[in-house]
């Protein structure tokens, strides 16, 4: 079936639509909530934004996924998916309006970081919640298209949203009371996708049989999991240098994400520009979604011909080009163009690494290993945001930084080719074949596509 009559086929379930619609109003509330934030804690003309400031609002985005991914299949194994998603939403809203009562009073203590990092756990669960209700809404033979369609889709309703934000941030102005008011707005988005989620019936999104298993023990087992699989990956070459290989590539891309940061807020945007500074960052935001998309269509065709371990050595030695050649000479033109490159790379080596994965993991193993790749890939980008808070200057414009961020990325792949040499694995399209179903997989994390 070609794509396009798979496309139809998706969309004429009801039971997805629904689902669809739960997704993207949630996801223009993400954007919306996040964007927002990020002009409150990193974009205040009342003051210059720090490294170490910067650095907690990247921290608050990624820790959720970081620290409770591997543990979401414990609860929707024992919750109804229905309720997580109408309950999560409407928890999520009240916790914005939280949020947004402390943006009003102008805090930005532990409570306020306190209240932010909950929101976004709560999201997290409501996230895998949504994929793991998908193979009740859709054949099993349609599986492929509809994640392609829900979570693309979902990035750009979240890139909508965001832009949805930052629109009404600047015409609200700096008064605190109306940022407050503009953080607020994203809840009406949240208690939104809830009411869409009302209209599943309470056990028509599984679990079709909820778990007797008493919890810790379940805790444990996920424990347990990790560990085996762990050992699994040291005895596979290849998945192995494919997760060093994306770690080293999300500790370089969360340092320059940082350094961007600072760079449109502090140096480019100077004291009394935020806004510009605001617009800036949406300028590279809007050329790395390009450069996702460009990859996710690129990249299929490229390593069918030339396999996905060559094609993770390009990216990250494309990657390091781009640093050194966009980022170097440190004008904001040339970083909207590496900011296309970086997104570009990311995206491409994304849907390598995770074929790889795939491909080399035993069926048995695949779904703890994906666990603990997910956990890896956010809790390196946390460590890029502690060591960018301690080596960037307020402005942000390091030479030093900016040179090893680019030798970073060349050395990653060179590594990453001469430990898989001779591993080429040509990709083949999927025609007449049935998607492998791995349970208890927590979804990615897409504010870099994932």
């Amino acid at each position: 079936m070609g794509r396009t009559a798979a496309l139809r086929a998706v969309l004429a379930e009801a039971g997805f639509r629904r689902l669809y619609a739960t997704r993207l109003v949630s996801a223009v509330a993400d954007g919306s909530f996040q964007a927002a934030l990020a002009s409150y804690v990193l974009f205040n003309p009342e003051r210059a934004t720090t490294p170490a400031e910067a650095a907690a609002a990247l921290t608050a985005l990624a820790l959720p996924y970081s620290l409770i991914g591997p543990f979401v299949g414990v609860f929707l194994d024992r919750w109804r998916r229905q309720r997580v998603l109408v309950i999560g939403n409407t928890v999520k809203a009240a916790l914005v309006v939280g949020v947004a009562a402390l943006v009003a009073d102008r805090a930005e203590n532990g409570a306020f970081l306190a209240v932010t990092i909950a929101a976004l756990s709560v999201n997290r669960l409501f996230l895998a919640a949504l994929s793991a209700a998908l193979p009740h809404v859709v054949p099993e033979n349609y599986l492929v298209t509809a994640n392609a369609v829900a979570t693309t889709s979902g990035t750009v309703a979240t890139i909508i949203g965001a832009g949805i934000g930052g629109s009404l941030r600047l015409a609200a102005g700096t008064h605190a009371l109306a940022l407050g008011g503009v953080v607020a707005a994203a809840a009406l988005g949240y208690l939104g996708s809830a009411l869409v989620a009302r209209r599943f019936a309470a056990d028509e999104l599984g679990p079709d049989v909820p778990l007797a298993v008493p919890m810790w023990h379940a805790v444990h087992a996920v424990l347990a999991g990790l560990a085996a699989a762990a050992r699994h990956v040291a005895q596979r070459q290849r998945v192995a240098s494919a997760l060093a290989a994306i770690s080293a590539h999300r500790f370089c891309y969360g340092m320059a994400t940082l350094t961007i940061v600072l760079l449109e807020r502090n140096y480019f945007a100077h004291e009394n520009q935020a806004v510009r500074g605001l617009f800036g960052l949406g300028a590279v935001v809007g050329a790395s979604g390009l450069g996702i998309v460009a990859a996710a269509l690129v990249t299929p065709r490229v390593t069918r011909r030339i396999g996905t371990t060559r094609w993770v050595a390009a990216m990250l030695c494309a990657a390091g080009t781009a640093v050194a050649v966009f980022g170097l000479p440190f004008q904001r033109e040339l970083l909207i163009a590496g900011a296309f490159v970086l997104g570009f790379s990311a995206q491409g080596m994304k849907i390598c690494v995770d074929t790889i994965v795939q491909a080399d993991v035993a069926d048995n193993f695949r779904g703890r290993v994906f666990s603990g790749y997910d956990m890896l890939y956010n809790v390196t980008y946390v460590a890029a945001a502690a060591a960018a808070a301690a080596a960037l200057p307020p402005s942000g414009k390091s030479d030093a930084v900016m040179s090893g961020l680019a030798a970073g990325y060349v050395l990653a792949g060179l590594s990453f080719a001469w430990f898989t040499r001779g591993a080429v694995v040509r990709e083949r399209p999927m025609v007449g074949r049935q998607p492998e179903r791995v349970a208890a997989q927590p979804p990615g994390n897409f504010q870099d596509a994932r």
